[in-house]
């Protein structure tokens, strides 16, 4: 199923992995989201220093954090004004708490303004690389770091400090901004006017872990060896005796779900995998042979690809083929439920729960402080959830970014062909094709995808880029293959490489893999005839190309 959901209304900040691992932890930073498109990789880059912590709305309330009981609070950027009356604020309580504060970008603004300081609109706004002069080497946030030279930080700010509160002082400068960071002597209160979570700043992670381990004192204690233990647990107590249906489509997140859940309840679990008939070649055998044969995990697998051809039959329009695939997948999703549920009921038991393999970027932007995202994007997934399901939903991976449930698919002995693979949309090869989808243009792009997934293996870049992937043009091209014209069609190959999943550029692939991959495509693959490369730097405009 669909791994976005709304977030939970249990007054949890996730959901039962934050009451296993969650409060259960003693160190824990949240983070207030004032908007900024970076908010995200704070979290990130806390978590990646094995401390757990939240992102929330900063309107959040007084009572809710403490609550959570942080042991630091970050107060992210974002793209407004603090000198607009309708801009983000946040509860004055929250400096109050006793804990230390870490102001970012908007967040050190705000900081100052709420101390007693000024803000004021700068003419020019300050984007891009600076350099910044480290003027008290003494300070904890700066620890470990060289104070003899200046280091590359990332600003991106339109406002800018005009005066400090009198019980603040500037730890360091840049060439465009005389308190790039400062400290408060008011309370345990810091703020940078840069992003230290993005990689243009150099010395951006040793910042943010110098604020979590040295300033406020949090302890490694988020491993995914913990979360692996602590939501097994949790997954007991939540179903008990009841059972559980997974979704399965063999990408990560639903592979990671079901295998966690099954280690935790067993034969309780039955997942389905259902086969539009636009998959990758080989992936229904492979998802096969390691879930049902290796695992042990109770699979069905429902043929359904003529039923999906012939709903698809004279449709071109991208979003229309989409929405098609997400209801017919509920359709045949909740058909087959229906009959595991029958057999359970003949035996005295029930279905009580659905397994989801919602992410945390799902939970955090379903109560953005940009809106709450009421609809399932559906160039993300294959079908939402219908809206009079009767089952309670299981998401144990709802606290964790991507890099963290691959950890957690190698705690669980996942191989790495499955957790490393790239990132593939449940609509799958639908969304490869321009135009209308029909088993002549299926068949030549699967046998094309699996020569590209091949070659970038046999040359060892497939760990290096982010996704691979071949699109079916709506165009045919001239050629001469022999002695012979030919008038086939073309295809398109895009590599993306990406550290964050953020932003995303075309991987730089040597000449002679992109020639042996064309080579391979027009002499094996009937009925294309030519093969280029995509190297634009953002993701066309057509929603195909995903």
């Amino acid at each position: 199923m669909a791994s976005g959901t709304d977030a939970n209304s249990s007054g949890n900040f996730s959901g039962i992995g934050a009451s296993a691992s969650g409060p259960g932890t003693q160190s824990r930073i949240l983070i207030l989201d004032f908007g900024a498109q970076y908010s995200q990789l704070i979290a990130r880059r806390v978590r990646e220093s094995e401390v757990y912590c939240e992102l929330v709305p900063a309107d959040i309330s007084l009572e809710r954090i403490q609550q959570f009981a942080p042991t630091g609070v970050i107060l992210s950027g974002g793209p407004s004004s603090v000198l607009d009356d309708d801009a983000p604020d946040m509860d004055l309580g929250v400096l109050e708490l006793g804990v230390p504060v870490l102001g970012i970008c908007y967040g050190l603004q705000l900081l100052v303004q709420k101390l007693g300081g000024k803000i004021e609109s700068a003419d020019d706004r300050e984007y891009g690389r600076a350099m910044l002069r480290v003027e008290k080497a003494d300070d904890p946030l700066f620890a470990g770091m060289p104070a003899d030279k200046e280091q590359v930080v990332w600003m991106s700010h339109g406002d800018r400090v005009l005066a400090l509160p009198d019980d603040m002082h500037v730890i360091a400068t840049s060439g465009g901004s005389p308190f790039a960071a400062v400290r408060s002597e008011r309370g345990p209160f810091w703020g940078v006017q840069f992003h230290p979570e993005v990689v243009h700043t150099e010395q951006g992670t040793k910042l943010l872990k110098n604020f979590v381990h040295g300033i406020c004192g949090c302890e490694s204690s988020w491993t995914m060896s913990s979360f692996v233990d602590n939501t097994v647990d949790a997954i007991r107590t939540q179903v008990g005796t009841g059972h559980a249906i997974c979704g399965l489509s063999g990408g990560v997140d639903s592979s990671v779900a079901a295998t966690l859940v099954h280690r935790a309840i067993g034969d309780q679990l039955t997942c389905i995998f259902v086969d539009h008939g636009m998959m990758r070649k080989n992936e229904r055998e492979e998802v096969e042979a390691l879930f049902a044969e290796a695992l042990g995990i109770k699979l069905i697998t429902i043929d359904a690809s003529e039923r999906f051809l012939s709903a698809l039959r004279g449709v071109s329009e991208p979003e229309k083929k989409r929405k098609i695939i997400g209801n017919l997948f509920i359709e045949v999703f909740d058909e087959e439920a229906a009959r595991i549920s029958e057999a359970l009921v003949s035996k005295g038991e029930t279905v009580n729960f659905l397994v989801q393999g919602t992410l945390y970027p799902d939970v955090i932007e379903s109560v953005s402080v940009k809106g709450k995202s009421v609809t399932i994007k559906t160039h993300h997934n294959v079908g939402g959830l219908p809206d009079d399901m009767k089952l309670d939903l299981v998401e144990p991976l709802r606290e964790l970014f991507k890099d963290e449930v691959r950890a957690v698919g190698t705690e669980l002995g996942l191989p790495d062909r499955a957790i490393g693979r790239h990132p593939f949309p449940g609509p799958g090869l639908a969304i490869r094709i321009m135009g209308e989808i029909t088993p002549e243009r299926l068949a030549p792009l699967r046998e094309a995808d699996a020569i590209m997934v091949e070659e970038i293996r046999a040359a060892d870049l497939y760990d290096e880029i982010w996704q691979a992937l071949v699109v079916f043009l709506p165009i045919q091209s001239v050629g001469v293959m022999g002695d012979d014209r030919t008038y086939e069609n073309v295809v398109a190959v895009r590599c993306v490489s990406s550290t964050d999943a953020m932003t995303a550029d075309f991987s730089h692939i040597p000449y002679d893999v992109l020639g042996k991959i064309s080579n391979r495509i027009i002499n094996e693959v009937s009925g294309i005839n030519r093969v280029v490369y995509d190297i634009s730097s953002k993701p066309p405009a057509t929603i195909e190309w995903e």
